[in-house]
Order: structure tokens, then sequence, then C-alpha cells
């Protein structure tokens, strides 16, 4: 394994980073000047083409595999982030899980419920109060803003009633953010919730055809899609410390869609 770097760019760990907005967000912070650990399920052929666009920008990048539900894991993923990059400064929370089918609330298993809560609140959760502990414990590096990024959803306000659990863990994460937020301010670390609405990605993609036309009808004051760099420049805007003034804010990138219109 490399050495640590001994500079002072800013390292961030993303998780989901293999395709989607995970990748677009890690490009986006490569470009900024960040240092990666992309995190995701596996190690795969795609989170390796990630991290090979993340260095061709001239930073430095390492992949790892990590399932953040299984909460004994963090340390040892900050670890093997850390022993490469150095002291990390910015975590962003986007790997998530939906739901196991689509369906009526009242046949919600236990299993898909569980591995929501799992995945999606509780593993973030726990990962990032290890990444704040450890923030908190280590020595600031000149001129680099340091912050959490969790990517929730809008299903964390808006009810989706065929896709109940999900829409519980997203509720669950944005609290979190908001908790964490209050308990970091006053040591300078910015946290900060990006809600998410209608993004064309390969998760998305059974659900396109349907929303195609709900969306040029005006369901979203923008009448198109979301794209994974529309979410992309956000987190990268929040990490770099563009809304440093500002105290868990949860920012929707959805085109409007829960703005509310009469």
């Amino acid at each position: 394994m490399s050495a640590p770097v001994t500079n002072h760019r800013p390292a961030a760990l993303v998780t989901g980073a293999r395709r989607g907005i995970g990748k677009a967000i890690a490009l986006a912070l490569a470009e900024a000047g960040f240092d990666l650990a992309l995190a995701d399920l596996e190690h795969s052929a795609e989170l390796e083409q990630t991290a090979k666009q993340a260095r061709s920008t001239g930073g430095s990048c390492v992949t790892l595999a990590a399932d953040i539900a299984e909460i004994g894991s963090h340390g040892t993923l900050l670890d093997a982030a850390q022993a490469t990059l150095g002291p990390l400064d910015c975590l962003v929370n986007n790997a998530g899980v939906t739901v196991l089918s689509r369906g009526d609330l009242l046949d919600v298993t236990p299993e898909s419920f569980d591995r929501c809560i799992a995945v999606n609140t509780r593993g973030s959760f726990f990962l990032t109060q290890a990444f704040a502990k450890r923030l908190l414990a280590q020595a600031p590096k000149p001129d680099v803003y340091r912050s959490i990024v969790t990517i929730s959803s809008s299903n964390a306000v808006a009810a989706s009633v065929n896709r109940g659990e999900y829409c519980v863990s997203k509720a669950g994460l944005a609290m979190a953010s908001t908790l964490f937020s209050i308990r970091l301010a006053e040591h300078g670390i910015g946290v900060f919730e990006v809600q998410p609405g209608f993004i064309e990605t390969e998760m998305t993609a059974p659900s396109k055809s349907r929303y195609d036309a709900a969306i040029a009808n005006g369901l979203t004051a923008i009448r198109r899609w979301g794209q994974p760099a529309d979410v992309a420049r956000t987190v990268a805007t929040l990490a770099t410390g563009g809304l440093a003034y500002s105290a868990g804010q949860a920012v929707r990138v959805d085109g409007g869609l829960l703005t509310a219109k009469f």
C-alpha cells in the first residue's frame, strides 16, 4: 500500500461510489481538488473506472469494499482510507438501497423494512458518528473546510405509499443529519443533507417511463429529469465551504418537485 500523502489537499470518503450519483460526486470532488477514498459494496470494474477518472485530475484515489450496514467494519473502512490519504476532511454518505419490491403498504415485509433501515439509516448514522469522532480528534488542515454531506431523497419529505419502508428510512436519515449538524457546528464542521428528486440513473431506470409524461406536464417546475451531475455540483459546493454559514441545510436538487405550486 502506498504511503499516506503529506500535503494539505482535502480528502473525502464517498460511499456508494461505483456509479450514478456516487460516481458523479466522486468526479466533482476530484475536480474540486480532493483526494478520494471511494467505497462500494464490493470491488468492481465500474468502481475502478470511477477511480481512474478521478485520478486523471491529478489527485490520489483509493477504492475500498465495504458494507456500511456492518457497523463493526466502519473503523476498518476509515483506517484503510486514512492509510493511503492521511486524515480525512469530508464524508459523503451516498450508499443506499431501495425497497425489495414496490407494493401495498399493508404488505411491507420486515425483511425489506430492515434492509432499508440497516443501510440507509443505521449504517449512515454510525458511519457519520465514527467519522465525526475522528474529525474532532485530529487537527484541521490549513484552509481546508470540514464537512459531512448526506444524500437522502425527496422521499424524506414526500410520501410514496408503495415504497413506505424507503420513505421511513430516508426520513430518519434526514433527522440524523440535522442532529449531527447541531452537534458539530461549534467545531466548524458543516453537516448538510441533499435531497435528490427524479435523477436519471440505473436505479431509477425502471420508473422512467412512469414519470416521463408527468414531468413533461409539470410535476417538476423544471421539466426534465435531473442528472447525477446536478447532485454532484451541489455536493462539491457544500464540501468546499460554499454554505459555510449554514448549519443542517436540506438542499433540494429536485427541479422544484417539492416546491408548493397552485
